[in-house]
């Protein structure tokens, strides 16, 4: 069995931006490494981190 046989989150991504400007992110409202125009939750690096690590699958 794999990873993926145990989590159900979605973990796809919104494309990473090329330069400014920059998403917000949901959260704290710092600078996102996506870009402005994506429609969707965006989330800076340390959010991102943070979340994967409260919604991490444990076996």
């Amino acid at each position: 069995m794999s990873e993926d046989d145990y989590c159900l989150i979605d973990a796809t991504r919104p494309p990473r931006a090329e330069g400014p400007p920059y998403a917000e992110c949901v959260l704290c409202r710092e600078p996102t490494e996506y870009p402005e125009s994506y429609k969707g939750i965006t989330l800076c690096p340390v959010c991102e981190w943070q979340e994967a690590q409260r919604t991490a699958c444990s076996g």
